[in-house]
């Protein structure tokens, strides 16, 4: 049986890359692209790294060094990245026969037995290639005999422009060398608070933690530490997962652009929320019983009177029709609203989820699915149902021309907005909305929307 071999393909600033991959003027700008309602830095391009700026940081307290430097910000256009980041998983798929999905831009390739035909330098060298060519995004490829080590090599593809984006860690000497220089709280797995531990115990680097005895670790730490001690030593602990774990819970949420102080705006930003919740749900194909609802002033202003509360509702029968999750939010949002407040975040959290047809509903279930009542078409036991059918037809469609990009279909509940110039409406899109998450600088949505795609002169 060949060895285990992992390869880890991260993106390079990829939220930045995207950015300036439909602006050429921007190729040599540093860029920045903001949290939620345009708060803090989350990514940075590497002019802008070059510069000190640091991840996390208020932009408040960098406006001068944005002037100063012609720093180009963006607000975070989740639409664009996550269609990037398909774009890239695809192509991945396209050159590995297993792939495992980690993270928006990064994914690990399994590279077991494929030695004979290309050497690993050789296949990152060209997974680079294609990517950039394909994409237009550029990745850097570790490649080692455990994920771990693999995560290792992809930093070090990263950190050292000598590797040419590429790194081969098969080699133990090789692993000993990088693991030297690599603090113990880089280590995949470790994080800060770990790695504090480690420090006083006299384990500074990787390498510490590689020559520290397995069981030591697991004695003061747990098993997760002690696998990781393992795999720094070239034994394979942590599998490739093709399928990513089902969900436990859906949570959307969203804090306010502006302060809501009306129950009609609280409404429109559930539904909005469950909306968003019950799509997500669909693509999970799973149905939901359980559906909790919370709201919360700021607890960074002082000066204004503080209020949180939220509160927990079951459907009758699970569910994935949007229709029933935003009925049961608007009650619940009911309960525990409060006027005289001004309202910093919202939001919903599905749970108790079910697969079609595993639902063993009570004897009142029954009953209530054999009746002409709402609760019958949302029954997974009612999948031949003529009103479990239209249900189902109606969700299909709703999601399928939703994700057309041509144009939205939304509930009334989410609120239409009137152009005072045009006076036509406008759909339930959250950018019309006065508590709507601030977006100031967003870019186009270049690849999902046909009035967004660039146009060549």
């Amino acid at each position: 049986m060949s060895p285990s071999t992992f390869a880890l393909v991260d993106c390079n600033n990829f939220y930045a890359s995207c950015e300036k991959l439909f602006r050429p003027d921007l190729k040599h700008r540093p860029l920045v692209v903001l949290s939620n309602n345009d708060g803090c830095v989350v990514a940075r391009s590497k002019e802008a790294k070059a510069l000190g700026i640091k991840m996390g940081v208020p932009i408040f307290k960098i406006r001068n060094e944005l002037r100063q430097h012609n720093i180009a910000v963006f607000s975070s256009n989740y639409t664009l990245y996550a269609d990037m980041s398909a774009r890239v998983m695809r192509t991945l798929e396209e050159l590995a026969q297993r792939v495992e999905i980690y993270s928006i831009d990064e994914a690990f390739l399994d590279l077991t037995g494929t030695q004979s035909l290309l050497s690993n330098t050789l296949f990152g060298q060209q997974v680079r290639q294609i990517i950039g060519d394909w994409t237009g995004i550029t990745v850097c490829v570790g490649i080692a005999p455990t994920k771990t080590l693999a995560k290792m090599a992809n930093h070090g593809a990263k950190k050292y422009p000598a590797t040419q984006g590429v790194v081969d860690l098969s080699d133990p000497l090789r692993q000993q060398r990088l693991m030297a220089l690599l603090p113990v709280d880089e280590v995949w797995g470790i994080g800060r608070r770990l790695g504090l531990r480690l420090q006083q115990m006299g384990i500074n680097s990787a390498l510490d933690l590689a020559n520290a005895n397995p069981k030591h670790i697991r004695q003061h730490f747990s098993v997760v530490v002690e696998r990781t001690v393992r795999e720094l030593n070239g034994e394979s602990c942590i599998e490739l997962e093709e399928a990513p774990p089902t969900k436990k819970q859906i949570v959307c949420s969203r804090s306010f652009g502006e302060r809501v102080t009306t129950l009609q705006e609280m409404r429109e930003a559930i539904c909005q929320h469950s909306v968003r919740a019950a799509e997500k749900l669909r693509k999970e194909k799973r149905y939901a019983k359980v559906i909790n609802v919370f709201i919360r002033t700021s607890p960074f202003n002082a000066q204004q009177p503080q209020y949180s509360n939220s509160i927990s509702g079951e459907l009758s029968v699970p569910s994935d029709d949007s229709r029933d999750l935003i009925n049961l939010a608007m009650r619940l949002l009911e309960c525990i609203w409060r006027d005289g407040f001004a309202y910093a975040k919202a939001g919903v959290m599905l749970s108790d989820f079910y697969e079609a047809g595993v639902y063993q509903p009570s004897l009142f279930d029954q009953e209530a699915a054999q009746s002409n009542s709402p609760e019958r078409m949302n029954s997974p036991e009612r999948e031949n149902s003529p009103e479990r059918k239209k249900s189902r037809a109606l969700m299909s469609t709703l999601d399928k021309i939703n994700r057309g990009g041509k144009s939205k279909l939304f509930f009334a509940g989410q609120g239409v907005s009137i152009n005072s110039k045009t006076g036509n409406s406008k759909t339930g899109s959250s950018k019309t909305k006065n508590w709507a998450m601030k977006r100031e600088h967003l870019s186009p949505a270049y690849t999902t929307s046909w009035n967004d795609i660039l146009r060549v002169k």
